[in-house]
């Protein structure tokens, strides 16, 4: 004769199985339609961050035209490190007389050609205006301001 406390042991237990997966079952498709529903807002995120990406790069072609039309602005201005770089090294320039030139400090200098930052507005208009003059008139605008 079987044990009647193992046999209630066991009944127990499979009653107790079978109601934890009936209550379990509610959460596991709950998730599931979660799990979905946030894969379905991913995708629409990263399709509108795709939007917006293409919506920038236009209004970015567009913006320096908008802003050389104005005369308020002035000209739009590029800047390219290795072109700096390279502006320095045809004046025959250290980059703390170049500096001097600019009226800015040598780490600037530094700093621009080794791409880690970008010239303000006003700083462009300054390396613009250096960019005509050759190698006389860039040591006698040096030696102008060392004397001050």
């Amino acid at each position: 004769m079987p044990n009647i406390a193992a046999v209630l042991k066991t009944e127990i237990a499979r009653i107790a199985r079978k109601e934890v997966r009936s209550q379990t079952e509610e959460i596991r498709k709950s998730s599931a339609q979660y799990r979905s529903h946030i894969a379905a807002l991913r995708k629409r995120i990263d399709e509108l961050e795709r939007q917006l990406k293409r919506v920038g790069k236009s209004a970015g072609r567009s913006a320096p035209a908008a802003a050389a039309e104005s005369d308020d602005e002035g000209t739009a201005r590029r800047f390219s490190a290795t072109r700096l770089a390279a502006q320095r090294r045809k004046l025959g320039l250290s980059a703390a007389d170049f500096a001097t030139l600019l009226g800015v400090s040598g780490q600037s200098v530094y700093k621009w050609e080794h791409g880690e930052s970008r010239p303000r507005a006003r700083q462009l208009e300054a390396i613009a205006a250096v960019r005509g003059i050759g190698k006389r008139e860039a040591a006698a605008r040096l030696a102008k301001l060392q004397e001050r």
